[in-house]
């Protein structure tokens, strides 16, 4: 599906920016190499301004790499034109943290979905839509409704039902259940693993919270300061951990028995 080769990537530091001139740039991702086999899931974790989110948008061309390669599927897309990325678009699909921000609000549900469709150029919107809809477990009536008349399970539903309605073969899952209460949680994680079952997808999800992690993903990355500290099957991060980083995120879960060990 993926292999990644020497990936850098540098930003412009837009908090010590001088007053005149060119911002200086803070190297983000330094010489990530690995690859994600289809119908994998994989974890990407790691503490706040680790690269995670910053390496799955790096991964879908949404930012430029500086240096290294993204192959999918066997095709360099690292240097691919815009116009020649467009029918791999649709293949590659992302679901945001913040279903308010990432959900226009002056749309509804419908059309919401719909418009990515459009888009495309693809054909029978109407009927991809409900396919959708009834995929992620939402009634055909919430169509006509909005963003905000929604419960934030609802809304992160329908950011799932957006991407899975273009039929991609990969989804990137970005702290999408960070925001939501337990019970929330719990409902799109299984959605998740459904959806995966159910359509084959390929499926990278970005988290801070190992919990998570450890019941949906089969690899786990761990990721500290740009850089990989462990790569491995998801048994082996919990049983025996071979990086300090990944021990100090391990004894972060929080556990109802306090002399339970986390690991």
């Amino acid at each position: 599906m993926f292999k990644v080769s020497g990936l850098d990537l540098a930003l412009p530091d837009r908090v010590n920016r001088p007053l005149i001139g060119k911002a200086p740039e803070i190297q983000i991702l330094k010489g990530l190499t690995f690859d994600i086999s289809s119908g994998e899931v994989i974890g990407i974790v790691g503490g706040s301004g680790s690269g995670k989110s910053t390496l799955g948008r790096t991964l879908l061309r949404l930012y430029e790499p500086t240096a290294g390669t993204v192959s999918f599927e066997g095709r360099d897309i690292t240097h691919l034109s815009e116009a020649e990325l467009r029918p791999l678009r649709r293949r590659m699909q992302m679901v945001f943290q913040d279903p308010m921000s990432s959900l226009n609000p002056r749309r509804p549900i419908g059309a919401i979905i719909a418009d990515p469709l459009a888009l495309h150029g693809l054909d029978g919107i109407s009927a991809r839509v409900d396919r959708a809809l009834d995929h992620v477990g939402l009634p055909n009536a919430l169509r006509h409704r909005y963003p905000h008349e929604l419960s934030g399970g609802q809304r992160q539903r329908v950011g799932i039902a957006r991407a899975i309605a273009m039929e991609p073969d990969f989804i990137l899952a970005d702290e999408i259940v960070s925001g939501l209460d337990v019970s929330s949680q719990a409902q799109v994680l299984n959605l998740l693993e459904n959806l995966v079952d159910e359509l084959g997808l390929t499926l990278a999800f970005i988290s801070h919270d190992l919990s998570v992690i450890r019941r949906l993903c089969s690899r786990v990355m761990v990721l500290y300061r740009g850089e990989i500290v462990e790569l491995a099957p998801v048994e082996q991060i919990f049983d025996a951990p071979k990086a300090a980083y990944t021990r100090e995120l391990l004894d972060a879960i929080p556990l109802p028995d306090p002399n339970q060990k986390n690991w």
